[in-house]
């Protein structure tokens, strides 16, 4: 059975963006603090939409924040 999970790099962003708290990141893509931080500590994997909303935040295009990976769990 395969495993997959979205990773991202927010917190990398937020830091590097003036140390941009979450509640401010939140405010910008219209989203709640407690789904940013989801969302960040990989609970929760965002909609296609609020993942565009989050690069368009960082000016940044998609690939920088998410990527996807699936690892095979026989191996």
């Amino acid at each position: 059975m395969d495993k997959r999970q979205v990773r991202n790099n927010i917190r990398k962003l937020r830091f590097h963006h003036n140390e941009m708290t979450q509640e401010q990141l939140a405010v910008k893509v219209g989203a709640t603090r407690q789904t940013i931080n989801a969302i960040e500590s990989a609970k929760y994997a965002p909609s296609l939409e609020l993942a565009f909303r989050i690069a368009l935040a960082f000016d940044v295009p998609l690939e920088e924040v998410f990527t996807y990976t699936a690892q095979d769990e026989s191996t």
